[in-house]
């Protein structure tokens, strides 16, 4: 939390969606803190400390989002995770998000419904 306000880290290539969803986040009262690789997005999660973390599946390399959940596991995160995908409705049918150490799995592009319902559901 920050000035009173949760925290969501978004790590996904696309500065496009990073776009739409800081208008979806901040637009709903949280704060959005952003990161276009893996890489950046565990620099950045040391550095705020989110509440809540939104991952792309595939960044600049196919398994860069797996593999950044994974080290943030190994970095002590126990916050919620959710991975974003444009397979998303059919990785969430065919696996468990829990199996994968994750708190869910959106469908991208994001409807502004879900993430919010989920934002306060996580965040309050």
């Amino acid at each position: 939390m920050r000035d009173g306000k949760h925290v969501v880290l978004y790590v996904d290539d696309d500065s496009d969606l990073h776009d739409m969803m800081r208008l979806m986040v901040e637009g709903a009262g949280y704060l959005l803190e952003s990161a276009s690789t893996a890489e950046e997005g565990l620099r950045r999660w040391k550095q705020v400390n989110p509440d809540l973390v939104i991952v792309d599946l595939m960044m600049e390399e196919v398994d860069a989002g797996t593999s950044l959940v994974k080290d943030l596991k190994l970095a002590g995160n126990t916050k919620p995770v959710y991975l974003l995908s444009s397979v998303g409705d059919a990785l969430d049918r065919s696996t468990s998000a829990a199996e994968l150490g994750l708190a869910g799995i959106f469908q991208k592009p994001v409807h502004k419904d879900t993430l919010l319902r989920t934002l306060k559901a996580q965040l309050g």
